[in-house]
């Protein structure tokens, strides 16, 4: 059995994330309670999966923000890329269903990394999904599972956006099927299996997913993990990421007018409680400024430095690097260029490349 591993906050709380704890106005902290704060609740398997989430659906509002069941056909359009949502007369799948999908999502990248072949068809158990993703564990818990199951398997997108580089238009749901395996004596659901879509298995063939804070499973309500999503995928590890209201509205799929909608930015803004980002607004724009926070490496050495490589460095790394974890690849890179004396990089994103080429013609992953 591998050692457990103990959170960013354990091994180093002083650089823990800083967040306002205090309630806002109906009484209630501004985040979720960490239910599982302690390591020995997690099966090592699950603890050792970052989670992980797919861009195209951090890029993309494919899930509902509605709290009740949501049953409109919804369609986005942005730069080319087209989304159409068919609800089942269960209704849309919503944002906190999604906690399944990034579930699976992070236990397929971590037996990647390990060097094992990925399976659309994926084996779980259900206390630990609960767990992982601090959700609570009682028989309403187990009861909003199997419903999350069954809005995800009745959903149904038709979209044009490209999976690991292919452009393809079809419908599909994001899963294909699931089915309880057992059950406890006690009635609660225990083993699951789930079939993954094609289109999200190609995007975790493809690794075209990005790391999330685990305080992600800690935002109350649906918009804070949207636009905890877009901030991740759009600021990434730059200094900032600056865009209208109104984009970032449509950007969210957020039905809500949009003076409804400044308002909530504005109480996010305050409460200053969203994982890895601060949130400003100024007139018409929001701005979102990095905490420096998502560089694990940084928590466990704070006086270690990091070449920052932009977006288009790491897409290139990944096609000099096919199968590969760019991220890993990038840890691997820094860590070997501290170790070196820091030389100074004309072109951190070559050099990176450069590095990951290597790497690959070295021992290729077949």
């Amino acid at each position: 059995m591998k050692p457990r591993i103990k959170s960013a906050r354990q091994r180093n709380p002083e650089l823990a994330l800083t967040v306002s704890e205090t309630p806002n106005v109906d009484g209630r902290s501004v985040l979720l309670p960490e239910r599982y704060p302690t390591p020995d609740l997690f099966i090592c398997d699950v603890l050792d999966a970052i989670p992980k989430d797919d861009m195209a659906s951090m890029e993309h509002p494919i899930f509902s923000l509605a709290t009740k069941p949501d049953r409109r056909i919804f369609r986005y359009e942005h730069n080319g890329n087209t989304v159409e949502i068919v609800p089942s007369v269960k209704g849309l799948a919503t944002i906190h269903d999604k906690d399944i999908l990034i579930y699976c999502i992070s236990q397929l990248i971590a037996k990647m990394n390990q060097g094992e072949q990925p399976n659309r068809t994926i084996h779980l158990t259900a206390r630990d999904l609960l767990v992982w993703t601090n959700r609570q564990t009682d028989g309403d818990g187990y009861k909003r599972l199997r419903s999350a199951f069954e809005r995800l398997a009745g959903t149904r997108i038709t979209t044009n956006i490209k999976a690991d580089g292919e452009e393809i238009t079809e419908g599909f749901g994001l899963i294909n099927e699931w089915r309880i395996v057992r059950k406890t004596n006690s009635g609660q659901m225990s083993e699951i299996k789930v079939t993954l879509s094609e289109w999200l298995f190609k995007m975790i063939e493809g690794r075209s997913v990005l790391t999330l804070h685990r305080d992600y499973f800690r935002l109350r309500k649906p918009l804070e993990r949207r636009i905890y999503e877009l901030a991740r995928k759009h600021c990434g590890a730059q200094e900032k990421w600056s865009v209208s209201i109104e984009i970032l509205q449509k950007k969210t799929g957020a039905s809500s007018h949009i003076r409804v909608f400044r308002s909530m930015l504005r109480d996010l803004a305050i409460n200053n409680h969203l994982p890895d980002y601060a949130v400003e607004i100024n007139s018409n724009m929001v701005t979102f400024r990095n905490r420096e926070t998502m560089d694990t490496v940084k928590i466990i050495e704070p006086k270690l430095q990091k070449p920052f490589i932009d977006p288009e460095g790491f897409h290139d790394a990944r096609g000099v690097a096919p199968g590969y974890d760019v991220y890993a690849l990038y840890d691997e890179w820094v860590s070997w260029w501290n170790d070196s004396g820091q030389p100074e990089l004309q072109n951190p994103s070559a050099a990176f490349v450069g590095f990951c080429r290597n790497r690959y013609k070295r021992n290729p992953i077949r």
